[in-house]
């Protein structure tokens, strides 16, 4: 006998939602967690705290941020039962209708009339709420879309916090039976690095928790390492201990079916690696392409003064639109968190004849004074405005794989028509407007001006819908071509720059592929895996996990 019916990898939005809703339709489910279990106590009081904030488990370091550099873009992403939603900025954004008719996948559906409902039911699970303050750091954002003459695009954020409810003394189930003692978000900043004060609506809080309610087993530290069909049915996954030098624990898990949810990097590794070592073989030639970076930059600006604390509020509080194809949002981190100050230096333009490391070089020369301020770290979570600048233009690069130190790794190749920014203009004229707002000076990331790559926290795609194995990895049912049993939610599955966090998209569109999934032991409603793509009816839970007049989870199938 099988394991389980469906095993997922990872537990991040994509594997979360699948949990919870396969657990409803009475699959018996596991998932697989790389990074280990957080309770709010575990998180560190500041980024400092490398051990508990990064993710180099070769290190001893088992946190919840990851950091991978690639050719053409550093990507922070997370780590941890809960997946990214432990280090992310809770902001539950939808797109830009450019993605809804990117050209990977418009011919296929209405995307945008298909993803509404669930896109609405993402929104009540994850408890999203307009951000009810206006902080330091949103003024010089509204000072930044007075200079673009797109003041009426600001807005505030909508996000997963859960911000108090004034009276109220019974337990709230939704949100993990926290009840009274769930006293609500104390504006610290913390969000990215580990909310102490429960007020983050995590995937440990909704979707994960009432997967597990439900019977879904978590089994953390757990890294599946390869996957591939049985003999006698279903697939072999097998795992280890992640970053072990020696006691590596080596397990083997059998399931029915396998849902990949490790996020762009991690399933696009673990598909491009099955295929390389012919396990899975029949995988699309499209695996690794149109792998995006939201088109995005993290740079800012920092006072020279400290009277201001620009810290205060949730990770992200509000955005404007400087131009129809932009977005940019203002950052934080906690008091303290100075760590990311280490990746920042002074602001240098690309594009043009002369390489931007040598204009940094004439910058350093010209202006040394400027340069020695972006090196000190004292209060600089407190003195500066990060600001998240994302795009919805149609660009990408390649994934692959190359032998490494430690075995074979991801590299990355830009696109030979649309290649990925390494500058974004108006990005770097925000960064000087919030410098001369706030009295002080703009800043870039070191991998910027050194290396021409750029810094991206929603790296997206690798493994997108297609109408055949010729265009895309899965089908719009989310089963990977070529192998009946196999599927993908997650990043990995986004086919376009959303122009927004990607957060929320994930959850919807991972929504609408479990929607679609029968309840166990009934016909599958769903085309033949290959077929055309064709509309069918939902399939509600015999077993819905929450009742439908509960606040959020409820059920819109």
């Amino acid at each position: 006998m099988l394991d389980y019916d469906v095993i997922i990898i990872g537990s991040g939005f994509g594997g979360s939602v699948s949990a919870l809703r396969l657990s409803e339709k009475g699959y018996r489910v596991a998932l697989l967690e790389a990074g280990r279990r957080f309770s709010s106590n575990d998180f560190p009081k500041s980024n400092w705290n490398l051990r508990k904030f990064l993710w180099f488990p070769r290190l001893g370091m088992r946190g919840i941020q990851r950091l991978t550099l690639l050719r053409d873009v550093l990507v922070l992403s997370g780590a941890g039962v809960g997946g990214g939603s432990l280090v992310y900025a809770n902001t539950l954004y939808e797109p830009h209708d450019a993605f809804f008719t990117d050209p990977q996948w418009r011919d296929i559906a209405d995307w945008k009339a298909e993803l509404a409902p669930h896109y609405e039911q993402a929104k009540r699970v994850l408890g999203a709420v307009e951000h009810p303050h206006t902080t330091p750091s949103d003024l010089v954002l509204q000072h930044i879309a007075e200079h673009f003459g797109a003041g009426d695009t600001y807005r505030p954020t909508p996000v997963g916090v859960y911000f108090g409810e004034k009276g109220r003394t019974d337990p709230d189930p939704f949100f993990g039976g926290a009840g009274p003692d769930r006293t609500g978000c104390t504006a610290c900043g913390g969000c990215m690095v580990g909310c102490r004060f429960d007020a983050k609506n995590s995937l440990d809080r909704n979707y994960l928790f009432l997967a597990e309610q439900a019977g879904a087993q978590v089994h953390a530290d757990t890294q599946a390492v390869a996957v591939y069909p049985r003999r006698n049915g279903g697939y072999a996954i097998e795992t280890q201990r992640p970053g072990a030098w020696l006691r590596k624990r080596p397990r083997s898990f059998t399931a029915g079916q396998v849902i990949f949810s490790a996020g762009a990097l991690g399933t696009t590794r673990l598909l491009l690696e099955m295929r390389h070592t012919g396990l899975l073989p029949d995988l699309s030639p499209r695996l690794g392409h149109n792998t995006r970076t939201n088109s995005e930059a993290i740079l800012g600006a920092t006072s020279r003064h400290t009277g201001t604390d620009y810290s205060e509020g949730v990770a992200i509080t509000s955005s404007i639109h400087p131009e129809p194809h932009t977005h940019i949002e203002p950052v934080r981190y906690p008091r303290g968190s100075n760590v990311m100050g280490l990746l920042a230096t002074i602001l240098v333009d690309g594009d043009g004849r002369v390489p931007r490391q040598i204009r940094f070089l004439g910058q350093v020369v010209r202006h040394p004074i400027a340069f020695l301020r972006t090196l000190s770290l004292r209060r600089w979570a407190e003195r500066s405005v990060i600001l998240l600048v994302m795009q919805s233009l149609d660009n990408k690069i390649r994934l692959s794989l190359k032998k490494g130190l430690f075995g074979v790794s991801l590299k990355s190749t830009q696109d030979s028509a649309q290649p990925n920014p390494t500058f974004i203009p108006v990005a770097n004229e925000a960064a000087r407007v919030a410098a001369e707002a706030i009295g002080g000076f703009p800043s870039s990331a070191l991998n910027e001006v050194l290396l021409d790559t750029p810094t991206t926290a929603h790296i997206i795609g690798g493994a997108c819908i297609g109408a055949h194995p010729g265009e895309g990895v899965i089908d719009a049912y989310h089963r990977v071509f070529g192998h009946e049993g196999l599927h993908v939610a997650d990043g990995s599955a986004v086919t376009g720059n959303l122009g927004a966090n990607p957060a929320l998209t994930i959850t919807a569109m991972t929504e609408r592929a479990m929607s679609f999934w029968p309840n166990n032991g009934d016909p599958d409603p769903r085309p033949m895996l290959g077929d055309h793509y064709s509309k069918v009816a939902p399939q509600p839970p015999r077993q819905p996990a929450v009742p439908a007049d509960s606040r959020g989870g409820l059920h819109s199938y």
